[in-house]
């Protein structure tokens, strides 16, 4: 082996029932770098980081794996760690009730005798906080922290284990960019203290930003690596890789037809928060036209979200003190969701793995479940014509699937999000609210997103309000612009006069730009 490498993975394959996952990839990664993984949705990424963190265990594939020299044959996670390779999935993993100090030492407390010494746990778990650059009492909560700061928890966690090959599979994906920066920049200082990182990541602003190597995945295969350490390295030049083929704009081109006809309109909209006993959102005023895309921009926990779902009647768990909703001019009042829906609202939530859909049931099922009045004659299902519906849905839409009985589970992101967008147009609304659309979805699923979007504005008079963090998609695809900051609107912006500097300035109540 090259001694400049840690890792060489020859020749992996991995088959599931009925697709090939990986064929044949081969991939190295040099000692002390950060090297970065990218590729479509269904690419292979994940399968082959589950391959070296031992989530597939050895013999559930063919190839070989070498770290430090040595040919590895891991059966677990245990045996990866041990041998000093972490993984940071998606989906923290974390215990909210426990204190940070616990989830750092979970599995591996420091014992004294057969009693955990807890003194010395709460002293580590501070150094190593410390070192992540989190001030916070190691003593809180998890359940009490920002994403953001449970995300540098879960790299103390791997720390504290000694970890030398940190895997980080869509670190910044649900962060705000302050906290994504911070966590580049942590990704930075642990390779000064000679850690490698190998991260996975649809942003391809940061890839080219932090990464000193790209590999591209596509279709389960290697299709090359790339030196990004000298900075030459370009979006384009990934995107061209990702997907085999050019993609000049990433956001394509809309006949901009907007009405003078306004859809939407919230006035004096304030709104309390009973389990945070505060009001979160304060004298909010915002419309839309027919036809118009509006973007709403802000740092996390600017209370774009709590917009949205009190706006689509959740009232329940939101307070509204005052305020009033117009649709096409007539002032409504919603008790619920059912109540928003029949008068033309629709929400894509920002979690569709938790919240937007249900895994464990086919296409079919959860493209109907939000309108199954319109399928049902008495108390019988049209399955006809919901079969029929659904396929419509799916070819419409780009959903690559098997058929419609596929389980949403088995899909990539990009077609989840696709189903879940489809699940909403199935109850036929005026007013579509897209919360953060292509969190965690490849580029080229991001265009087809997209193309959606000016589709359903441009020919078939949609009116959408679009949250997003990502500020090259909120100034790619809106054509206005309202920014949020601490519950209420900091700024209007039409398309032609956004920046991401005066988005920012806004989103931080900078002085000179808020006054």
């Amino acid at each position: 082996m090259n001694g400049d490498y840690i890792l060489e993975m020859h020749h992996i394959t991995k088959e599931f029932p009925g697709v090939r996952a990986l064929d044949n990839v081969n991939f190295k990664v040099k000692r002390g770098e950060i090297h970065c993984l990218v590729g479509e949705n269904g690419a292979g990424k994940s399968t082959l980081m589950k391959i070296l963190s031992g989530v597939y265990r050895y013999g559930s594939y063919s190839g070989e794996i070498i770290y430090n020299g040595e040919v590895q044959n891991f059966q677990s996670i245990g045996d990866s760690e041990a041998a000093g390779i972490a993984i940071i999935t998606q989906e923290l993993a974390l215990i909210p009730d426990l204190s940070i100090y616990e989830n750092i030492y979970f599995g591996h407390e420091i014992m004294e005798g057969r009693v955990i010494n807890w003194n010395q746990t709460i002293i580590n778990a501070g150094e190593i906080l410390k070192r992540v650059r989190l001030n916070v009492n190691p003593s809180l909560k998890v359940s009490d922290l920002r994403v953001g700061q449970q995300q540098l928890v879960e790299i103390a966690k791997v720390l504290s284990k000694n970890a030398k090959l940190i895997i980080l599979d869509e670190p910044t994906a649900s962060l705000n960019e302050d906290d994504s920066q911070n966590l580049l920049q942590l990704m930075r200082d642990l390779k000064k203290d000679g850690v490698t990182c190998i991260m996975i990541s649809h942003r391809l602003k940061e890839v080219v930003e932090i990464a000193d190597t790209v590999t591209v995945l596509r279709d389960g295969a290697t299709i090359c690596t790339m030196d990004a350490a000298n900075g030459s390295l370009l979006e384009r030049d990934i995107i061209r890789h990702m997907v085999g083929r050019e993609i000049e704009n990433i956001y394509p081109k809309r006949t901009h037809i907007i009405a003078d006809e306004t859809a939407l309109e919230v006035k004096n909209w304030t709104v309390f928060d009973p389990v945070l006993e505060r009001t979160i959102l304060d004298d909010v005023n915002i419309h839309v036209k027919k036809g118009e895309i509006i973007g709403i921009a802000g740092l996390m926990g600017a209370g774009r979200t709590e917009l949205a779902l009190s706006l689509f009647g959740n009232s329940p768990k939101y307070k509204i003190l005052s305020g009033e909703i117009y649709i096409e001019g007539k002032r409504k009042s919603f008790k619920n969701t059912k109540d928003a829906m029949k008068e033309g609202l629709a929400y894509v939530t920002e979690d569709r793995k938790r919240n937007g859909l249900i895994l464990i049931q086919d296409i079919k099922f959860n493209t109907t479940i939000a309108n199954l009045e319109a399928l049902t004659h008495g108390i019988v299902i049209n399955e006809n014509e919901e079969v029929i519906q659904v396929n419509q849905y799916k070819d419409a839409l780009n959903i690559k699937a098997t058929s419609i009985a596929q389980l949403v589970m088995n899909l990539s992101g990009g077609n989840q999000q696709k189903v879940s967008l489809g699940k909403w147009l199935f109850t036929n609304p005026k007013i579509l609210i897209l919360d953060e659309p292509t969190r965690g979805i490849d580029v080229g699923a991001k265009y087809e997103i997209y193309s959606i979007m000016n589709q359903l504005v441009e020919k078939e008079g949609y009116s959408i309000i679009m949250i997003s963090s990502e500020l090259p998609e909120i100034l790619g695809m809106s054509d206005r612009i309202y920014v949020m900051a601490e519950g209420m609107i900091t700024g209007e912006l039409t398309a032609g006069e956004a920046t991401e500097h005066r988005i920012m300035a806004m989103a931080t109540k900078t002085e000179e730009e808020v006054s």
